[in-house]
């Protein structure tokens, strides 16, 4: 089987990861990355109800569909290492901040 030869794309697009775990090495970058993943997920977990709502769709059905297949993508990705990575981080914190949307929608309906 022939391989090719590796682009100066593929090299750069490999290393964008590793850069930006390197670059976020300074905890006050780090926390904010954090703080913006999760609430850029409360925005997302909200506009997701809105939108289920305005579209007359069942909105338990629409939030438990959302729910599973968040949790689903977190179990393949705790499965896969061991170590966590930065992007992990900012995945499970935006994980949070739609669930907490979603809970917060929720109970204004109550």
């Amino acid at each position: 089987m022939r391989r090719f030869q590796t682009t100066r794309l593929q090299s750069q697009w490999g290393d964008v990861v590793d850069r930006f775990d390197c670059w976020a090495q300074n905890p006050w970058r780090r926390l904010s990355l954090l703080v913006i993943a999760l609430f850029s997920g409360f925005l997302l977990g909200s506009a997701t109800t809105s939108v289920a709502g305005v579209l007359s769709q069942m909105d338990p059905v629409a939030a438990l569909i959302v729910v599973l297949g968040s949790e689903l993508t977190m179990r393949r990705i705790r499965k896969r290492k061991s170590q966590w990575m930065l992007l992990e981080h900012l995945l499970n914190l935006s994980r949070i901040g739609f669930l907490y949307g979603l809970f917060l929608e929720a109970f204004k309906l109550i």
